[in-house]
């Protein structure tokens, strides 16, 4: 027979003794009463001593715990729950592919195109046309289509100073002008001042030291326009004593019209001098 069939039979047999008992509950209290009294007769002295008396007592109420307390093993034995087997199921470790891999899958990468067979040229390949770009203007001399200049130098000049004169001639509306007087470093040219005989407003006005030479320049502002007729742009400076030669300043004049036509002229003062001004 099998543990777990005597097991079984146990547990069933105690299981019915346990309901079969019914302890007398009324006896057992007496029993401890008679025990805890002491014992007399009329007339006499208990026979006893005290110890054994207490004796009695200790072994009544050792009795009925141990009564009681097989009463109640046999009952908790025959409640208590079957154990029943638990099986856990262990999944099975699946085994590795052998392709497996901890990368990400490479993509194959794509063929080279194949190449393509160059095709010899028949001739030299054809230059693309680039548009033309407006070109400013290049000065031939002192007159332009409606521009006409002058360089001089003014009649009051003496022997320490002396004033150079550009004049401009227009026959049409300009929106746009650029003067440009250059005298050259011909020994203690220093500025004294400048004019113009348009209005001071509509230009910025410079001069400084360039390559050897005093420069004047004078720029229309944008938005202001000079009018038809005769102007004069003029640069005074200090020189050495003595006459001064002329024949190495020279000057610019670049402008254009409401049309957007574009003008240049250009000239010198060789042939000009004025009082003090020549050699």
């Amino acid at each position: 027979m099998r543990q777990q069939d005597v097991h079984d039979e146990l547990r069933a047999r105690l299981h019915e003794a346990a309901e079969a008992h019914e302890p007398d509950r009324a006896r057992i209290l007496a029993r401890i009463e008679r025990g805890m009294a002491p014992e007399s007769r009329p007339g006499h002295r208990a026979t006893l001593p005290p110890v054994v008396g207490w004796i009695r007592v200790v072994s009544a109420t050792a009795a009925v715990a141990a009564v009681l307390g097989v009463g109640g093993y046999a009952v908790a034995s025959a409640v208590k729950p079957t154990p029943t087997e638990k099986t856990v199921a262990v999944s099975p470790t699946p085994s590795a592919s052998p392709d497996a891999t901890s990368r990400p899958p490479s993509h194959p990468a794509a063929p080279p195109a194949p190449a393509t067979p160059s095709t010899p040229s028949s001739g030299p390949s054809p230059t693309p046309s680039s548009s033309p770009k407006a070109t400013a203007p290049v000065a031939t001399g002192e007159r332009d289509g409606p521009l006409w200049s002058e360089g001089s130098v003014d009649p009051h000049s003496n022997d320490f100073w002396a004033q150079s004169d550009v004049t401009l001639k227009t026959t049409v509306r300009l929106t746009s002008l650029t003067v440009r007087l250059q005298v050259a470093q011909t020994g203690g040219v220093s500025n004294t001042g400048a004019w113009r005989s348009l209005p001071e407003t509509d230009f910025t006005q410079t001069a400084a030291e360039q390559d050897g030479f005093l420069v004047y320049t004078w720029t229309l502002k944008p938005g202001r326009e000079v009018a038809v007729g005769d102007w004069v742009f003029a640069g005074q400076y200090n020189h050495r004593q003595g006459g001064r030669n002329a024949e190495d300043d020279t000057y610019t004049i670049t402008g254009g019209d409401t049309t957007g036509k574009r003008y240049a002229l250009a000239g010198d003062f060789a042939t000009r001098t004025g009082t003090g001004g020549g050699s």
